[in-house]
């Protein structure tokens, strides 16, 4: 801990007698962003901490998971901060390709146009436009939210700055022939008109229907299956196992295509499963990847059925349908033709849909850019192998292992407008010209630039250094980078994660973006079920915000932080921490009205109470375990910790045991309003970077400073006093049992009932007055009568409670609870000794059965106690 010598707290601390988080949250905020608390200055002498944020879509608003991230790196960067590092939270937005186009596309369609009505250079202004007017929402949510960030150093995924990097690393990577350009089959979405990546797919169980279609005739004929029997126009081939015996004699014979005049050969090839379905499969390289792999090794032609949109475009009667309506007309088609041997519907199975429109996902062949990662690749799956970074928690590394070993060929091309333009130029004779940002572009008849944007991923997988001012060496890249840690959710992984840390290990020569990744969970309802607004559960978090404050929505998404692991979230438990914010601030307030000072060192331990030498105990050993959690990323943990120590600990016992010293005054209230301003300045810097708002008000008031935002973090002097802890422990133990047996007569907590205490036979004389007061005892009087009588640890108290509970009801009622407790015992006790039972009962309902024979046990236990304390009736 550190002393407050220098603090001059104001001369009549005055706090209202309620918090309003309305009333200070906004202010606080601007003061702390003009104060330029957040600023991160690349030429101090401290040591550096940086986190980048993961920059959310110029589309977007603030939803749950992104407040639930936030308060995890906010609550990080606070302490870094306090702790004397130079901390770096970089913000920005991402310029979302697909979303945002769609979003100004959608506005467009309002007007009756399209963006092919204004043409690319006008509907890119238009998309710029909107992003100046529109997007971008997000950031005055992180403000109402307490972000941290570096607001002077804010970002955009396309600003000058930002492309300058993106053309940069295209062109590296394209002259050391890490970039090429080629016809694959990838994921196509038919609203979205533009090729999407692997892992933009969604993959859901569907409805669909198996056909099985007999191609050729007689002696040479064999039956293929398919779901999707429009792409049979497209067939190049019949593929089977070179081994089947039943195709020997079709292999390299040709057989009639249904439905056309064209023949297509049967081919052999060990792709093929023959043990599965009829064990011949339809070819159609330009509409699936494994077909389109049959293809290449046998030299198959690929005839493409469907364009942009999945409208079928072969000449013939089904030509202008599209998919769908062509799959129906195909198949009666078939079937009329008696092709049809066999049909399944409904027939579930695996469809790929796009995330962003939820369209599904057609194969298709089309030429288009694509990195080389194989090197790449191993690259970064050596800097996790090797402790260059370490992905947390360490069960995390096996997911990531298995998506960067086997990493395919990424498609970073994107046929839309509003995007990274690809920096080539193809001319007219057939040549390319790659442009770098410091590059003259090619001119002259025929030369024109490619049409198509990069994945966002691309730019996005920058972040870390085009932040920072790279390709230039600045003085922030050299600050700065690596970051220390990325905060961010399993899900992105493979999207965001993995693409930064190709393109960190290439650019910055073998030093990857981060030293650490620390993946949280995502934010679900209180029942653990996804939240969505198509199931009518997702939360806004700006509206908890409006009922229970900022401080109230942090703390609750902290506690519920397990690294890796899903966080289940529910009104009623940010109700429960807005209840603590209300319990820090009116124990506070209370404490202060009644001298809890900061003034002057610490008193020596010789001057204070048992009570104080414990709570100072306890403060320390907190200290070291919330450190110590932090340096774990175990935000649940941390603040658990911080929660029962300021609540339990500071605040219902401190606090009580410390009244009667209060109001008894002299020298040894001095010393504990000073032990409590210590401990109150030090649990409000402890809480700040979790809840920020009310630790700020609170804290200033208290200390007289400028604010927690800039103080010290709180350090573990060393101070520990097990005999006082023990002590204390003792005195919570009586009160606690006592507390018990009055509530279990039916007493109200602050009903007053005559009592004796006989302290003798233990050492805590000197905490009668503060026993008495928790345990609402008045002094015996003379007509006292010891009706009920409890040992408790050593202690003896002796109460007086004729005239307060109806004695002969109270024993009938325990009696029956005891009755009830030694059948449990008994029943429970029988299956336990039934060894047939045992041989057959799963574990789990053999130790429910234990535990509910601990329970009886228990009940009985103390029931017994409370009949034996109850006065003669």
């Amino acid at each position: 801990m550190t002393e407050n010598s220098q603090a001059q707290p104001a001369a009549n601390p005055e706090l209202p007698t309620q918090y309003a988080p309305a009333e200070v949250e906004g202010k606080l905020y601007e003061r702390w962003v003009e104060r330029g608390y957040f600023d991160a200055d690349e030429k101090s002498g401290k040591p550096p901490y940086t986190i980048v944020i993961p920059p959310p879509n110029v589309t977007g608003s603030l939803h749950l998971g992104h407040a639930f991230e936030h308060t995890l790196i906010d609550a990080l960067t606070r302490r870094k901060r306090m702790q004397g590092y130079e901390t770096l939270w970089q913000p920005g937005m991402d310029h979302a390709g697909i979303a945002t186009q769609n979003v100004v596309e959608r506005e467009l369609a309002k007007e009756g146009k399209s963006r092919h009505d204004l043409g690319r250079e006008a509907f890119v202004e238009r998309v710029w436009q909107w992003k100046e007017e529109s997007g971008g929402q997000i950031s005055g949510q992180m403000r109402r939210l307490g972000d941290g960030v570096a607001w002077s150093r804010e970002r955009f995924t396309m600003d000058e700055g930002l492309s300058a990097a993106v053309q940069t690393i295209f062109k590296r990577l394209f002259d050391d022939g890490l970039i090429y350009r080629a016809e694959r089959i990838i994921n196509w979405c038919p609203r979205c008109l533009t090729a999407i990546s692997d892992i933009e797919v969604e993959y859901q169980d569907d409805d669909g229907e198996l056909v099985s279609i007999k191609y050729g005739d007689g002696d040479e004929s064999l039956v293929v299956a398919t779901t999707r029997a429009e792409t049979m126009l497209g067939d190049t081939a019949v593929a089977v196992h070179p081994d089947d015996a039943r195709y020997t004699h079709l292999i390299g014979k040709r057989i009639k295509l249904p439905l056309t005049d064209r023949t297509i050969p049967v081919v052999a090839d060990t792709h093929v499963d023959p043990e599965f379905g009829t064990g011949a499969v339809k070819v159609t390289p330009a509409h699936d990847p494994n077909d389109f792999e049959i293809g290449r090794r046998h030299d198959l032609p690929n005839v493409t059925v469907m364009d942009e949109r999945a409208v079928i475009t072969t000449p013939g009667p089904f030509q202008g349908l599209d998919r769908y309506e062509a799959r129906s007309a195909i198949v009666a088609a078939l079937r009329a033709d008696g092709r049809i041997v066999a049909e399944k519907r409904p027939y579930v199975h695996s469809v790929g849909h796009c995330s962003r429109c939820k369209t599904t996902v057609e194969p298709r062949l089309s030429l288009q850019w694509w990195v080389k990662v194989a090197t790449l690749a191993k690259a970064a799956g050596d800097a996790v192998r090797d402790g260059r970074v370490t992905i947390h928690p360490k069960e995390m590394e096996s997911r990531y292992f298995a998506w960067i070993d086997n990493l395919n060929d990424w498609n970073i091309s994107r046929q839309l407008w509003w995007g990274h333009r690809i920096p080539v130029w193809h001319g007219p004779d057939g040549e390319t010209v790659c442009v770098g940002p410091d590059d003259e572009p090619p001119t002259g008849e025929g030369w024109h630039q490619d049409t198509d944007v990069l994945d966002t991923w691309f730019s996005s997988g920058l972040w870390p250094f085009s932040t920072l001012g790279w390709p230039e060496q600045t003085p922030s890249l050299e600050k700065f980078y690596p970051n220390s840690v990325l905060v961010t959710g399993y899900d992105i992984l493979f999207f965001w994660v993995a693409r930064m840390m190709l393109f960190g290990l290439y650019a910055m020569d073998g030093t990857p973006p981060f030293h650490t990744i620390a993946l949280h969970g995502m934010v679900r309802d209180q029942f653990g079920k996804k939240m969505s607004k198509s199931f009518g559960n997702a939360v806004n978090p700006m509206d908890w915000m409006d009922k229970y404050g900022a401080d109230a929505v942090r703390f609750t998404l902290a506690r519920g932080a397990n690294p890796g692991v899903d966080v289940p979230i529910g009104e009623d438990w940010v109700q429960g921490s807005r209840n603590f914010a209300n319990k820090v601030w009116n124990a506070t307030r209370f404490a202060m009205m009644n001298g809890a000072t900061v003034e002057g060192p610490l008193p020596d331990a010789s001057e204070m109470s048992a009570t104080d030498r414990w709570i100072l105990s306890r403060l320390n050993e907190t200290v070291a375990q919330v450190d110590a959690l932090y340096e774990d990323y175990q935000f649940s943990k941390l603040s658990d910790a911080l929660f029962h120590f300021a609540w339990d600990e500071v605040f219902d016992w401190y606090v009580e045991l410390s009244k009667t010293t209060f109001f008894a005054g002299g020298e040894q209230a001095k010393v504990s309003s000073r032990v409590l301003g210590e401990v109150l300045d030090v649990t409000l810097r402890l809480l700040h970077p979790v809840v920020p708002f009310v630790t700020e008000t609170l804290w200033t008031t208290l200390t007289g400073k400028e604010s927690v935002v800039v103080a010290d973090w709180p350090a573990d002097s060393g101070f520990r006093d097990k005999a006082a802890e023990r002590e204390i422990e003792h005195v919570q133990q009586v009160v606690t049992e006592v507390r018990r047996f009055r509530a279990d007569q039916g007493l109200q907590p602050g009903q007053k009932v005559p009592g004796r205490l006989d302290l003798s036979a233990t050492p805590l004389a000197a905490h009668e007055a503060a026993i008495r007061q928790l345990l609402r005892l008045q002094e015996e009087g003379e007509a006292f009568q010891a009706t009920a009588t409890l040992p408790v640890a050593g202690v003896t108290v002796a109460l007086d409670l004729s005239g307060t509970i109806d004695v002969a009801a109270e024993r009938k009622r325990l009696t029956k609870d005891k009755d009830a407790a030694v059948k449990e015992r008994q029943q429970a006790t029988a299956k336990l000794g039934n060894e047939a039972f045992l041989a057959k009962a799963p574990d789990n309902v053999v130790d429910k059965i234990r535990g509910r024979l601990a329970k009886a046990e228990a009940d009985i236990e103390r029931i017994t106690a409370q009949l034996a304390a109850l006065p003669e009736s």
